[in-house]
């Protein structure tokens, strides 16, 4: 609520911004937690997995800080074209300016116009964090279509369904010039990324699976 209000009255402040967005992502793994604690419906996730559910959990939640970084500096267009940016696959841009976090929206440190290499630097970032996302998210996806418990495999292709939907919303953000309806379905899958991995989480904590106690041996019962 207070990121809320700050947004108005610090006029769009970029990191306020993108702290409302991680804050309402937070929000809703948080409630997708505490209702799978009500319904108990455990899930045998191998320890291995399970901690790379966390991994890919993790950087999500940073190509999303990205993400929102792009949108509340509005760098969606910086770079043009795809698979390059701007026809380089390296392309001008000001790292430094651009991941200023203390600054006005437009303008860097120093009070100065911020420069369109900026943007073109934080737009970048994020369209290369975006392959390491998205690596991390097939494999882990892969692991869970070669689990032979009941339902696993299920996990693993609605990952895969939300990862290829997500990648197709950036990439029509870009090539159709952000238009409305992609940027919702691009905020939109993020969130269902997160509910996803948060529920996969949820349900299989330690906490939520039952130990089966071994049985004692015969005449020592």
């Amino acid at each position: 609520g207070l990121f809320g209000k700050f947004t108005v009255t610090l006029k769009l402040y970029p990191a306020i911004v993108t702290l409302h967005l991680l804050g309402g992502l937070f929000l809703l793994a948080l409630l997708a937690v505490q209702r799978e604690s009500f319904l108990a419906r455990p899930l045998a996730l191998p320890p291995a997995l399970r901690r790379g559910a966390i991994a890919v959990l993790v950087l999500l939640t940073l190509q999303i800080a990205l993400g929102g970084w792009v949108s509340t500096n509005y760098a969606v267009l910086a770079c043009g074209g795809f698979p390059t940016c701007n026809g380089r696959w390296w392309p001008d841009a000001d790292f430094v300016n651009g991941f200023s976090l203390l600054r006005d929206l437009g303008h860097t440190a120093d009070g100065e116009l911020l420069p369109f290499q900026a943007l073109v630097a934080i737009h970048f970032v994020h369209r290369a964090f975006a392959l390491v996302v998205a690596v991390a998210a097939v494999a882990l996806a892969i692991g869970l279509l070669r689990q032979p418990q009941a339902g696993l495999a299920r996990w693993g292709q609605g990952l895969l369904a939300l990862l290829a939907a997500q990648i197709a919303s950036g990439l029509s953000n870009v090539v159709l010039q952000w238009p409305i309806v992609a940027a919702l379905a691009h905020s939109a899958g993020a969130a269902a990324l997160v509910l996803l991995l948060a529920v996969l989480l949820a349900r299989s904590a330690p906490a939520a699976v039952p130990v089966r106690q071994p049985r004692p041996a015969a005449g020592l019962a």
